[in-house]
């Protein structure tokens, strides 16, 4: 699954279009890489999302097949670490 469809899909941003925005700015780091929008996530990536104030690590654990109801995200990730952070956008 594309990295900005996974983003939005588990609500960690509001829409695909500021994922994508996410990526083009390298604001999303997979496995220690700079990702972009179109890259393949696959289960057990390391995520880092440097947005909103705090820099985000997770671990994917399993991944959606369809939509994701808000209260059942927690099922296909576990967060790493979350630190807050006032120099990222």
């Amino acid at each position: 699954m594309r990295i900005d469809v996974l983003l939005n899909k588990l609500c960690l941003v509001k829409t695909r279009s500021i994922a994508k925005n996410a990526c083009d700015k390298n604001a999303i780091i997979i496995n220690g890489k700079y990702a972009k929008a179109s890259f393949e996530v696959k289960e057990n990536d390391i995520i880092e999302c440097n947005m909103y104030g705090y820099k985000t690590k997770i671990k994917i654990t399993l991944l959606p097949e369809g939509n994701v109801a808000k209260k059942d995200v927690l099922n296909y990730y576990e967060i790493i670490e979350k630190e807050q952070d006032q120099s990222i956008v």
